[in-house]
């Protein structure tokens, strides 16, 4: 049905608009976290802050508002009016509402199912990833660049709770959702190197951006097994561009992924019921999805997620307004990016850009010295040190910081170095001088180097 509605051209048109969704933590007074969601969204009383995975976390949600014009003024008044209330909710309650990607207090202890919220999606959820699992456990192991590393299991969907986003809906006219959903992928790297904030899991100081190893490996469901396909996650970078339509996302969702809530919902079925309810729980980065407008006609827009949650609200708008700016600055190229990029760079890029910054080499050559190391091939035997290794790497650190000399030393340098600038500055003085006497000097005419005439015979 929702190829029909792309053939026959009846979906939205609707002039760009933009929605968000942010995902947030309640603490306690030592920053911990502070499992009463529901006991802040019934103070709330407001439809648009419900309730996470965790009982530790909230989502806020802010309705739609043109891209136009002041729309993003809006949204950002929107959303710091909610915040508020939550903010002073809590306050009621003894605690703090907190915007980050992982909150570096949360332990493993912390999620458990004891912290679940009490909703039956989220008991059906647990209950049908363990099931396709096959009773598996959900392990979690990221290698960080620098050699450390991270192996947790659970045998519950709980991982997911420690990770917490900023996400924004882009909705634009059918004709233009192809290649915004391309920009999307294309941006997603820079928006991960400009808006990460979260190095730290359980303690551990692992990628600058944790959050994307972690969202993905929490709920590890891969592809049905047959074997016609290269593997794929239902939480990953997309498997490629958009083509002709998005109903190639939304096909290649249905071919390759199970079901992971295998409901019957009574609705028509020009409502695409089941086909949103099976796409709203594979979450790619970026995802396509099935709306209606509030005249019911039917809109696909784009899910925008690699942005993490925090730190403030105007960090997060700043971060909105750029990742809506670069996606409609790709998308609206004469020369498709996506054209130029290959895929496989993009999402090389999108899963490097979550890395720390790398060393200077001049500076990991210095560590290595200080710390006694050596070069790949000169490394000595295992064992205890040398006699001698100590004084070594202090002559090593004062060659490095110029300290090897002595104050005597540096000051005749210090000297050596005057005396040179000044018999350049005499020099140059003295060719001035020349230049101005010889340009004073009137000149002798030059007889000819050869005189008479040239026979060419």
């Amino acid at each position: 049905m929702l190829h029909e509605l792309v053939e026959q051209r009846r979906l939205s048109s609707h002039a760009p608009v933009a929605g968000l969704e942010l995902e947030a933590w309640l603490i306690d007074r030592h920053g911990r976290p502070a499992p009463c969601n529901d006991a802040l969204i019934e103070r709330l009383g407001s439809p648009d802050v419900v309730t996470e995975l965790g009982r530790f976390n909230i989502e806020i949600n802010v309705p739609p508002q043109p891209v136009a014009g002041d729309g993003l003024g809006r949204l950002a008044a929107d959303l710091e009016r909610t915040w508020r209330r939550c903010a002073e909710v809590a306050s009621a309650m003894g605690l703090k509402v907190v915007a980050i990607g992982i909150l570096p207090t949360v332990t493993d202890a912390d999620l458990t199912m004891a912290n679940l919220s009490d909703r039956a999606r989220y008991r059906a959820l647990n209950q049908q990833v363990l099931r396709q699992r096959h009773g598996r456990p959900i392990r979690l192991d990221i290698a960080a660049p620098d050699g450390g590393a991270l192996h947790v299991e659970h045998r519950d969907v709980m991982l997911e709770a420690a990770a917490t986003s900023f996400q924004v809906h882009l909705q634009v006219p059918a004709d233009e959702i192809v290649r915004t959903y391309n920009a999307s992928l294309l941006a997603s790297a820079p928006v991960v190197a400009l808006t990460g904030n979260s190095p730290l899991l359980f303690g551990r100081r692992l990628w600058q951006e944790t959050r994307i190893a972690l969202f993905e490996q929490a709920l590890n469901i891969g592809t049905r097994e047959d074997g016609a396909h290269a593997p794929l996650w239902a939480r990953s970078a997309s498997a490629g561009y958009a083509g002709y339509s998005l109903v190639e996302c939304f096909r290649e969702n249905i071919e390759r992924f199970e079901p992971l809530l295998p409901i019957e919902i009574d609705e028509p079925a020009a409502r695409l019921a089941h086909l949103r309810l099976h796409n709203g729980t594979i979450w790619r980065w970026n995802r396509p999805l099935v709306g209606f407008d509030a005249d019911r006609r039917p809109h696909l827009r784009v899910e925008h997620r690699p942005m993490a949650a925090g730190p403030t609200i105007v960090d997060m708008m700043a971060n909105l307004a750029f990742a809506i700016g670069l996606v409609t600055a790709l998308a609206t190229e004469s020369a498709a990016p996506e054209s130029r990029l290959p895929f496989d760079a993009a999402r090389r890029s999108f899963y490097e850009a979550r890395a720390p910054r790398p060393r200077r080499p001049a500076a990991l050559a210095r560590r290595r010295v200080l710390r006694g190391d050596r070069p790949a091939g000169h490394a000595r035997a295992a064992g205890p040190r040398r006699p001698g290794d100590a004084r070594r790497r202090t002559i090593a650190r004062r060659w490095l910081d110029g300290s090897h000399r002595s104050a005597r030393r540096r000051a005749c340098d210090r000297g050596a170095l005057a005396a040179r600038a000044a018999r350049c500055a005499r020099r140059r003085s003295r060719g001035a001088d020349a230049g101005l006497r010889s340009a004073a000097r009137p000149r002798a005419s030059r007889a000819p180097l050869v005189s008479g005439t040239i026979n060419p015979g």
